[in-house]
């Protein structure tokens, strides 16, 4: 996992022998004059993953280590159509002199598999430089936009709404960070609603995803009161990732079908982030 990471499609990167996390291998239905390789995926299936990256970098002091190459690697290997980032760096000088093989381009698009489209808006400004959300897609996107939801001076928080084209569907998804204070989370939860019922049609597919930080699932009713469920009955651990005691992370859909939730787990994927990701499926029908 120290490799350069490098773009190629035919490539196969295993994260680590006990990950369950490669392609299924199901047959593919393709729109008309779309091929395999154009990064299409089945059209009853949609596959979301949601991963706090936390930067890419992990560590503290002196051992602070660079993960944004085995982050790379890691995304791929989700094979998901819809990649929901959270605390993806535009550009930090310190980082850049720190670390020799710090990329040249923005996390975002670094970390975008080949064939996929990849959006960002920031979300913070700091001393030295800026991070924000990030959505990594194989599907068409339409437009996206962004909205600020931070709730007082010290967090500076947003969320990014992106419309995309799923074999002639429209589609939307909205990637969050919300604060770590709960009635932060509160009336952001309100803020959400808000927006959806603005800039989303009632009668379209949206999938929200990210970093809740909530504890205890504590802004589930909240959030089905907005009509977004989740996988019932599920509890997905996914922080801290060497330990996993509690689920902040979340994947919400409206007019889609839950059908199954998966963390990947091993070694590697401890090592990477303080948080797991987050995989779920929902069915388009």
């Amino acid at each position: 996992m120290s490799a350069e990471r490098t773009h190629s499609p035919s490539s196969s990167r295993a994260i680590d022998e006990a990950t369950p996390m490669n392609p299924s291998g199901e047959e593919l239905i393709l729109p008309s004059g779309a091929s395999a390789d154009s990064g299409f995926a089945s059209l009853d299936t949609l596959r979301v993953a949601t991963y706090n990256i936390h930067k890419g970098v992990q560590g503290v002091g002196p051992a602070r280590r660079l993960e944004i190459h085995n982050l790379g690697h890691a995304i791929e290997q989700l094979d998901a159509d819809i990649v929901c980032l959270q605390e993806v760096r535009k550009m930090n000088r310190l980082g850049e002199r720190r670390f020799a093989r710090w990329p040249e381009q923005p996390q975002a698009d670094f970390l975008c598999p080949e064939g996929y489209h990849a959006v960002y808006e920031t979300n913070a400004y700091t001393r030295h430089g800026e991070h924000g959300n990030a959505l990594l897609t194989r599907w068409p996107i339409v437009r996206h936009r962004h909205e600020d939801m931070s709730d007082h001076r010290f967090e500076q928080r947003g969320l990014l709404h992106v419309e995309l084209m799923l074999a002639g569907q429209r589609v939307h998804a909205i990637v969050v960070h919300l604060g770590l204070i709960k009635g932060s989370r509160v009336r952001q939860i309100a803020q959400l609603g808000e927006f959806i019922r603005r800039e989303v049609p009632a009668d379209e597919p949206v999938v929200v995803a990210g970093d809740f930080n909530d504890w205890g699932a504590r802004m589930r009713v909240a959030m089905n009161a907005l009509g977004l469920v989740d996988m019932p009955g599920m509890r997905a651990l996914t922080y801290p990732s060497r330990l996993p005691l509690t689920q902040l992370d979340f994947v919400y859909a409206r007019h889609l079908r839950p059908v199954s939730l998966h963390v990947p787990r091993g070694r590697i994927w401890g090592r990477m982030s303080d948080h797991l990701p987050l995989v779920a499926e929902f069915g388009l029908a």
